[in-house]
Parts: C-alpha cells; sequence; structure tokens
C-alpha cells in the first residue's frame, strides 16, 4: 500500500502522545516551532535565527521588518536623508516605552550601540555598526572618544546618524537586533541575568513571560508597545524542537499551530508533505555551506579545501536529501539579488581534487590527520553529513567522523575554531551581496574560519566606498570568486527554500520572502483555540 500524507498524519498522531512537551497552565493564542533552544536574546550577542526572532519581538529598533520582509518604521516614525546619503536624522515617537513605563529616547540608542561596540561585549554582529563613522576605529582602540562615532542624540527624540559612506540598506540594518536599544541600567543591575523575564525590561511588541529551558517560551503582548492595537496575539508560546520527527508530531496532534524552519522538516516527508496545502514554500536570501578551519592542517592549505570542496555532489544533495526545491549553490551570495550575477563557482570534478590533494602532499588522502566535521542536531544536516563523508571516503580515500553537537555547544565550537569542517548556513540581513561576504574580513566576529586576508579586506573596503553600482558588484564578485574558487574557504552547497508549514485557514500574517522574515507580531489565529 501506498504511504499517503492521510497515513503519515496518523502515524504522527499517535506518535505524539508519547513525546509531547509540557502542557502549559493555559493554552496560548498560538504555538510556533522556532527551531533550537536560543543561546542568548540579548540583540548585541545573538547570531542565529531562532533567537533573532525572539530579540526582534522584545526589542525593536529605528525600522522594522514586516511579514512582506521589508524594512517600515519602527520606534522612529520618519527620518531625513541628506542629497549625499551619509547622514540620517531620525524622528522617534514620542508614544514609544519601555515596557517599565520609561519612554524610549534618542540617547537609548547612543548608549546601545556604544555597547554593542564595545570589544568587551563581544558581539560577534559588532562589524555590522561599522558602517557608522568612526565606528570600526572606535571598536579597534584607534579613537577612545565615542563621540566621534556617527551617532548623536539631537535631543529626547531627535537621532542624528553620520555614515562612513553611503549605504542603501541601511534603513533595513536599522531593523536588525544589534540595532535595537537595550536599557543599560537594567544590564547594569542584573549583570548576565538581565534577560530572565523577571528582569527584562524592552521596547518590542511582546514581554518575555517565561523561560523553560528545553520546554518553551512564552511571550505576553506589551501593552506599552506604541502599536499595541495592531498586535492580534495576547500570548505566544516558542517550542525548542531539534528533532523533525517530533515537530510533526506536535503539529499533527493540534499541539502547534506553525512550523518556521525547514531544518525541522523530515526530509523523509518532504515529498509527501509538498502535496498539502499546509506546506507554503519560496527562494529567500540564504546559502547553506561548508566551512573549513584554515588555522588547523590540513586546512592551513587552499590546496586541501578546494580537494573537499571540489567533491561535494550539491546536486545529489538537493535531489536526494533536502528534496524541497533548492538550487545547487555556485557561490555563496544566493540569487535575488538584484543587478548581482554572482560567481560560476566550483564543478564536481573528482579527477582535479585528487590532483590538489596529491600536490599539498597528501595522495589518496595519505598522510592526512583525523577529520572531523561539525553540524548541529538536525536531521537534514545529519543526512547531508552522512553523504559529504561517503564522498570524500569514496573519491579522496579521506576517513571523516561527522560529529554532532546540541545547538549552543555547536556554536560554542564555531567560536572557539574548535572544528576541522564545520556546516554553516547565512540568510542575508538585507538584500545586498555585502551581507554575505563582509563576514569574511580579517576579525569579523561571524568570520568562524580563522582565514584572513587583506586582499580580500581590501576589495571589501572598497566595495564599500564605490557609489557606482556597477562597479561595486563586481569589486564584490572579484572577492567573491577569490573566496570561494581561488582560496575554498567556503563550500557553498544550495540556495535554501524557506518553508513555513500552516494551516492558513487558522493561521494568518505569514508570507514567504527574500529576507525570511516572519514577526510574531503580524501573526493571528483566523479561529478559535481548539
Amino acid at each position: 500500500m501506498g504511504f499517503t500524507a492521510q497515513k503519515m498524519m496518523t502515524l504522527l498522531a499517535v506518535c505524539s502522545l508519547i513525546c509531547g512537551c509540557t502542557k502549559p497552565e493555559q493554552d496560548a493564542d498560538l504555538v510556533v516551532v522556532n527551531g533550537l533552544e536560543p543561546g542568548t536574546i540579548d540583540p548585541a550577542l545573538l547570531t542565529g535565527q531562532p533567537e533573532r526572532r525572539i530579540a526582534s519581538s522584545l526589542f525593536e529598533g529605528l525600522t522594522r521588518f514586516n511579514e512582506k520582509g521589508h524594512a517600515v518604521p519602527g520606534m522612529a516614525e520618519s527620518w531625513q536623508i541628506s542629497p549625499n546619503g551619509k547622514t540620517y536624522v531620525f524622528r522617534l515617537r514620542r508614544s514609544a516605552y519601555w515596557s517599565d513605563g520609561k519612554p524610549v529616547t534618542a540617547q537609548d540608542f547612543v548608549d546601545s550601540w556604544k555597547r554593542a561596540l564595545l570589544p568587551s561585549t563581544g558581539a560577534a554582529y559588532s562589524y555590522q555598526l561599522d558602517v557608522l563613522k568612526n565606528a570600526e576605529a572606535y571598536e579597534q582602540g584607534k579613537i577612545a572618544d565615542f563621540t566621534q562615532v556617527g551617532v548623536k542624540a539631537l535631543d529626547t527624540h531627535t537621532l542624528q546618524v553620520e555614515l562612513e559612506n553611503p549605504a542603501k540598506y541601511f534603513l533595513d540594518l536599522c531593523a536588525i537586533p544589534i540595532f535595537a536599544p537595550v536599557r543599560p541600567d537594567i544590564i547594569e543591575r542584573h549583570g548576565g541575568a538581565w534577560t530572565k523575564p523577571e528582569n527584562i525590561v524592552g521596547n518590542g511588541p511582546f514581554i518575555l513571560d517565561q523561560w523553560r529551558l528545553n520546554d518553551r517560551i512564552r511571550l505576553r503582548k506589551n501593552p506599552r508597545y506604541w502599536d499595541a492595537a495592531h498586535v492580534r496575539l495576547h500570548t505566544l508560546d516558542l517550542l525548542p524542537v531539534a528533532v523533525a520527527n517530533t515537530a510533526l508530531n506536535f503539529y499533527y496532534a493540534g499541539q502547534v499551530d506553525v512550523l518556521l524552519d525547514k531544518g525541522i522538516l523530515s526530509p523523509l516527508y518532504i515529498d509527501v508533505l509538498k502535496q498539502t496545502p499546509d506546506y507554503h514554500a519560496a527562494p529567500f536570501l540564504g546559502t547553506y555551506f561548508l566551512a573549513f578551519n584554515c588555522t588547523r592542517k590540513p586546512f592551513d592549505d587552499p590546496r586541501v579545501r578546494l580537494a573537499f570542496s571540489l567533491v561535494a555532489h550539491k546536486e545529489r544533495i538537493t535531489k536526494n536529501i533536502t528534496r524541497a526545491g533548492e538550487q545547487p549553490a555556485s557561490g555563496l551570495v544566493p540569487p535575488g539579488v538584484a543587478g548581482y550575477s554572482g560567481v560560476k563557482g566550483l564543478p564536481y570534478d573528482p579527477a582535479r581534487a585528487r590532483e590538489l590533494l596529491k600536490e599539498a602532499g597528501y595522495p589518496s588522502g595519505r598522510g592526512l590527520p583525523f577529520i572531523e566535521f561539525l553540524y548541529n542536531s538536525n536531521t537534514l544536516d545529519q543526512g547531508i553529513a552522512i553523504e559529504l563523508q561517503d564522498a570524500w571516503r569514496r573519491e579522496l580515500g579521506v576517513t571523516v567522523s561527522p560529529t554532532q553537537q546540541e545547538w549552543k555547544v555547536y556554536l560554542n565550537s564555531l567560536n572557539a575554531l574548535n572544528f576541522d569542517v564545520s556546516r554553516r548556513s547565512w540568510v542575508g540581513d538585507y538584500a545586498d551581496p555585502n551581507t554575505f561576504l563582509e563576514m569574511f574580513t580579517t576579525g569579523n566576529g561571524n568570520n568562524r574560519t580563522g582565514w584572513s586576508n587583506p586582499k580580500y579586506d581590501r576589495w571589501i573596503a572598497q566595495a564599500l566606498k564605490e557609489t557606482d553600482a556597477q562597479k561595486r558588484f563586481r569589486i564584490l564578485a572579484e572577492a567573491e570568486d577569490f573566496l570561494v574558487n581561488r582560496q575554498g574557504v567556503i563550500c557553498p552547497i544550495f540556495a535554501y527554500v524557506g518553508v513555513l508549514f500552516f494551516n492558513d485557514s487558522r493561521v494568518g500574517g505569514l508570507e514567504p520572502n527574500l529576507l525570511d522574515e516572519h514577526p510574531f507580531r503580524t501573526m493571528y489565529r483566523k479561529d478559535p483555540r481548539r
């Protein structure tokens, strides 16, 4: 008998009875599988999408993303931009308050951006603030006076921002968490515990009501939010789920309303799930890639890195493992950036890979040290890891051990460069190649490869200053070609397809979009809670 969608639903619903999570005292208006257990929700410290979605619900910057992935007014009700594109004057809303009743001020932004730039904070995303005049010099200790950085409170509700160079994507940047204000007095009072429910003070559409580790996070509507009238959810539960079957179990048992990440949909069921009306998919600006630890042998040699890249069969991975319509990736920058053609990328070429490995002193893989491939706890990642392990053994004679780690441990390993090869992904913060390529500059907090190259750094710096769009894209394409095809620092595998799983007769306010932005404040129920 065929394995139909109905049979799968029945099986999963039965299974869910033995793997449900703790039932809360009262049902939330909406329950969402958000991804893995957050490492942190501090806007200056987070790096992952699950954390970002939560932080964007608790804190709001000058702009905010809507359900279409467009930056729209947030804490700033309006702004003016100088003719040269380098000076912005933002007018803050007089109706904007913190959740404890204090007004949101322009000085809150100045203090928060200063905190994010301080090396002692350890913000991996601090480089995003380098778009500000003198921000990079301040961060590197070249100047000590923060008043020289391009952000100033002209009065309580007026913020002036000066950029190092014109950046058409600056308003998009203002919507990401590291640009959101936080309360220094709350951080000083509570230290590392400031993000606990009993301590945290935010200015976003929701308040952190509960955080039960590895169980659920409950958000409650913030009555002091300036746009509270348009927030239709009063309570929202976010479940940290790493296992694909568990996510579907919850969904088909009626315990969950929305699945937000494709990674928690088992590849085993994708072909069946795609036939259901609850499956909503569209491309977005995200790339799945491999990153090599360039500080460790043998991956300190670009020939070895390129050899490993040349035997990654991207078409086989997208056809047999991911199976949601993903396109094999040529470069790091995915399709979708208007005017940018990208790079051709490396072909599948095992013969050339073996030649390179031999040139590097490892004929047929002989002499190579133990190789560890690091990935996080995810069914999709596991399938890709097994495919790559087999390809590297079959074509290069290399023994590779896949190592699976829980999300927080995995992130710590990446930050400490405690791996040989790692599974990585990146979703663009804005629709521009720079959001992908800038992170591999020297000292960037999201580099996580140990690679440093002054030529690459110069290209990125040159592109930031170039005002001619076509010339700028040519410079970035040259940098991308150097990164991927000549240095082999990373190996792009596929461009993501965003998948949302929900019943659109019951849930509204979600739309597939290029930035994969799905703010909780726009979501709502169309039917009463079952």
